[in-house]
């Protein structure tokens, strides 16, 4: 009886050492989401930044060069964001 409660003791130990061995898709998952949500996010800076040169170059109150340099500002910034959601 003693040698048999030692043999379960023995398995329930390599199970639970086992388990922690399995990796976890879930994490995978997350990190996943976290690339999507980040592209995404770049995405939206690239449409945002396009629009806003378009409005700069209509407005004619600043040169070809700024308006240039405010767009890419913006994509950076968004950039920027979307490294931010990465490190979560």
């Amino acid at each position: 009886m003693n040698r048999k409660n030692y043999l379960n003791a023995v398995v329930i130990l390599v199970i639970t050492v086992g388990a922690q061995w399995v990796p976890v898709p879930a994490s995978a998952t997350e990190q996943s989401q976290q690339r999507k949500e980040a592209r995404d996010t770049r995405q939206e800076g690239r449409e945002e930044a396009k629009q806003q040169k378009a409005e700069c170059r209509a407005g004619d109150e600043k040169s070809r060069a700024e308006c240039r340099q405010e767009k890419r500002d913006t994509k950076q910034e968004s950039r920027e964001a979307a490294r931010d959601i990465k490190r979560r």
